[in-house]
């Protein structure tokens, strides 16, 4: 393999995922991971993502007038310890304007550090989920008036509790405070955290095939 060409092609993938198609964002995440030293089976996976795209080239995103009001919307999932190598998890969080709409922003990353739990990877994901609706709250207050608090939808329900419980258990003092922004943003009445069961939530594509 020419080693130029790999990472230029999943360079490539990154300003698609970036710009217009969130349903890559997982298999983009794990293509990067392998820049320095790629092997067949990691070309092999990129050109599926190739053919992929194109046969579903006219896949797109619709943005419409919305009828009922604008509220910033986010959902927050992680999969634990889903990288072989290092046993860090994959964070992933989404936002639209209303239920209904489409996706105004989309990430997925490896976690900075291992998670113990399920609980704690979630927790992260949460905590990234919270810092990015900051920064649209800051945001669209330029574009016009949104209605109430950000909903945040999570499907840990230990996690939601985590972020509502201002306790220091023994399962969950070792995280970081940095992630306790959560509790700070719900005590504002910025931001709802609500339960979503796993088969409605949004961001798994963003964290699992």
């Amino acid at each position: 393999m020419d080693p130029r060409r790999y990472p230029e092609a999943v360079s490539s993938l990154v300003y698609i995922m970036t710009c217009t198609r969130p349903d890559i964002c997982w298999v983009v995440t794990k293509l990067s991971q392998f820049l320095v030293a790629p092997m067949m089976g990691h070309w092999i996976a990129l050109t599926h993502v190739l053919r992929y795209l194109k046969g579903t080239l006219y896949f797109e995103l619709c943005y419409r007038t919305c009828n009922d009001g604008l509220r910033l919307i986010g959902y927050g999932a992680a999969d634990w310890a889903s990288s072989a190598d290092d046993r860090r998890s994959i964070s992933g969080y989404c936002f639209s304007m209303n239920r209904a709409g489409p996706l105004i922003s989309w990430k997925s990353r490896k976690q900075p550090k291992v998670a113990l739990s399920s609980c704690e990877a979630e927790y992260i994901a949460l905590a990234a989920a919270v810092q990015e609706d900051m920064y649209f709250t800051q945001m669209i207050k330029d574009i016009g008036e949104v209605s109430g608090p950000v909903l945040i939808f999570e499907d840990n329900q230990r996690a939601i509790a985590l972020s509502k419980n201002p306790v220091n258990h023994q399962r969950s003092r070792h995280i970081n405070v940095r992630y306790h922004v959560i509790r700070s943003a719900q005590n504002a009445g910025k931001i709802i955290i609500k339960y979503c069961p796993t088969a409605d939530m949004v961001a798994d594509v963003m964290t699992s095939s």
